[in-house]
């Protein structure tokens, strides 16, 4: 069994975070879920991406407070510390790709975004 295959086959717990209207798309806000804070950012497309909100470079929760963009194809987001550029679809940093933040899934359901955690 692959790693993918066993992170598929793990139950997922959903937790009631936010209202999608809430939300101002690319500002982020922040959220306590499951004991740690989650950055999350609704997009101009209508996307919503939730990642660490701890940015692994200074070791403080300030992601929510970073600056959304693009960057080729990707949306990032930018440490408002050290300025490295997440790619949200993946939690990879651009500029040093041996480190990624953990990506959560989200879901919008009934005008409620909900994000997930291992159950």
């Amino acid at each position: 069994m692959t790693v993918l295959a066993v992170r598929q086959s793990c139950p997922v717990q959903w937790t009631e975070v936010c209202g999608y209207d809430d939300m101002v798309p690319e500002r982020p806000v922040a959220a306590l879920v499951d004991a740690g804070q989650v950055a999350i950012v609704r997009l101009h497309d209508g996307g919503v991406h939730a990642v660490d909100n701890r940015d692994p470079f200074s070791g403080a929760n300030v992601l929510a407070r970073g600056i959304v963009g693009t960057a080729g194809d990707a949306h990032v987001l930018v440490s408002p510390m050290f300025k490295q550029c997440f790619d949200l679809r993946t939690g990879v940093c651009l500029d040093d790709p041996a480190v990624r933040l953990t990506v959560h899934p989200v879901q919008v359901v009934d005008g409620q975004v909900l994000i997930g955690t291992p159950g």
